[in-house]
């Protein structure tokens, strides 16, 4: 664990309590830093402006901005963030736009300690963390409102086998032990479709994926 990075988590969260749960969880929690916990997206935007964190913990439910609202302008204005949301709600709606503006995980509040720790970790790595329940939501989802199979994608083969690694959850090391390739590899191939898909994240080429039928799951 010591050759390990640090981990700098933001938090967003209005709740004053949950806020500071969160907060004492990332900041007792070895190989973690706490680089800010926030009220509002407003607030944690001006913030993360001059030191975005790696990962950030935002509740979906906020006063003013929505988290949804503030997962699309994090994404656009610090695509390397990873942001996971954190919610009471188990609302399909909710879930849908979440991950279609950019967040890279969704867990409820309720989640235990343990498995969020082990959430941030999977998120920083290339991970996608979800509740399996609400995993099972948002493949369903994305089958019900998908339209007839895309096949103007000029993806390659090992593209689609790279996309098709990050629709089953995969991480960037997954991918690479799985595919026997490199994780810079990886890392290249994975630029490439998120140029030809015209999307900025993971989550999105995952959703567009899903959406466009471009791979068969």
């Amino acid at each position: 664990m010591s050759d390990d990075p640090i981990i700098s988590v933001g938090i967003v969260e209005d709740d004053p309590d949950t806020r500071q749960t969160l907060e004492h969880i990332i900041s007792s929690t070895p190989g973690f830093v706490c680089s800010g916990a926030f009220e509002n997206c407003e607030t944690a935007l001006e913030e993360f402006s001059s030191s975005p964190p790696d990962v950030t913990l935002m509740d979906i439910g906020l006063p003013g901005m929505s988290g949804i609202e503030g997962v699309r302008k994090m994404n656009l204005l610090h695509p390397g963030i990873h942001v996971i949301m954190l919610t009471v709600y188990q609302d399909d709606e909710k879930i849908f736009r979440s991950i279609c503006a950019g967040a890279s995980g969704y867990l409820l509040k309720r989640t235990p300690k343990d498995v969020l720790v082990a959430a941030i970790r999977d998120v920083h790595s290339g991970g996608a963390p979800m509740n399996s329940g609400i995993a099972r939501r948002v493949l369903e989802l994305f089958r019900s409102t998908a339209p007839t199979p895309s096949s103007d994608s000029s993806l390659t083969p090992r593209e689609t086998e790279v996309l098709q690694s990050l629709v089953d959850g995969c991480s960037y090391k997954m991918i690479a032990d799985r595919l026997f390739i490199s994780i810079e590899t990886v890392r290249n191939h994975i630029k490439h479709i998120y140029e030809k898909l015209h999307v900025h994240s993971k989550s999105e080429a995952v959703a567009k994926a899903l959406k466009e039928r471009i791979i068969g799951h």
